[in-house]
């Protein structure tokens, strides 16, 4: 085995999320990727949810303080690079993050506004909308809606480029420096296309730009919602501007579906060591 020569330390990435029992998704999918992209990954649970391939079959979250206790000791011990929100759940615990996050993030933030499971088993409580939208919008420096978030944001149908680049500039009006409408559930043979919205300048209309990966054809799609913000909030957390780490996470998560297996019955993950697996050990 060839000696290489020590590297520095990964940065510090924290992922603010539910467990995913089945290791797909969630804090587990987070992880994954953060260790795959070079971060050192840290975590908050917000939730427990009993779930496989197949399904969520129950979600038990902890005592609210508890969760608070958890953001704290994390932020006390450690220099925090970046981070994202995935599966917040309820309005008390949305409540709890913000404000430590009010007080405390000095870091880019990543939220992924996750309210529905790929099978279609809600994860966040309907009225935990508003203190979504009130409180942690607002401290996001990226939003990473899927095509069913984003309609629910923006209070619109999405169904056309112009759909797309409209629901953008609307939610980018509640608050997020930026919003990355993800194209996963736009049907289509073509390539996938992000819509990625940034402000505009000088108070000016926002950019809102198109972000293409060759689609892959797999079923095992079970978090890349997850998958794609943690890349993300870890090429922030390294350092790379906000458009070239989008970029970076895209090719992560495209790499990581092309190599994507089933580990269990029902749909299986990315392959979140893909990027490992190819390199010279």
């Amino acid at each position: 085995m060839t000696a290489h020569p020590p590297h520095a330390t990964p940065p510090c990435i924290l992922t603010i999320a539910g467990s995913d029992s089945g290791g797909g998704a969630g804090i587990q999918a987070d992880l994954k990727t953060m260790t795959a992209l070079g971060g050192f990954g840290m975590s908050v649970i917000t939730a427990l949810t009993a779930q496989n391939g197949l399904g969520v079959t129950g979600i038990h979250a902890p005592d609210v303080e508890f969760v608070a206790l958890q953001l704290t000791t994390v932020l006390d011990g450690f220099p925090v690079a970046g981070a994202k929100t995935g599966m917040l759940f309820s309005a008390p615990i949305i409540e709890a993050v913000a404000d430590v996050l009010d007080a405390r993030k000095n870091f880019p933030l990543v939220v992924d506004p996750v309210s529905v499971s790929q099978s279609g088993h809600r994860l966040l409580r309907e009225d935990a909308v508003d203190a979504l939208v009130r409180r942690v919008l607002p401290l996001a420096d990226l939003l990473t809606p899927n095509r069913p978030e984003a309609e629910m944001l923006a209070g619109m149908d999405i169904a056309t480029e112009g759909d797309a680049r409209e629901a953008v500039r609307r939610i980018l009006a509640m608050g997020p420096k930026a919003v990355l409408l993800k194209g996963g559930h736009f049907e289509g043979s073509g390539d996938l296309v992000d819509w990625l919205g940034l402000p505009g300048e000088d108070g000016g209309e926002p950019a809102v730009i198109a972000l293409s990966q060759p689609r892959v054809d797999t079923p095992n799609n079970h978090g890349t919602g997850c998958t794609l913000s943690a890349a993300i909030a870890t090429c922030l957390g390294l350092g790379m501007e906000l458009l070239p780490a989008v970029q970076r996470a895209q090719r992560y998560l495209n790499l990581c579906l092309r190599e994507s297996y089933t580990p269990g019955r029902g749909f299986g993950p990315p392959n979140h060591a893909a990027p490992l697996a190819l390199r010279d050990f």
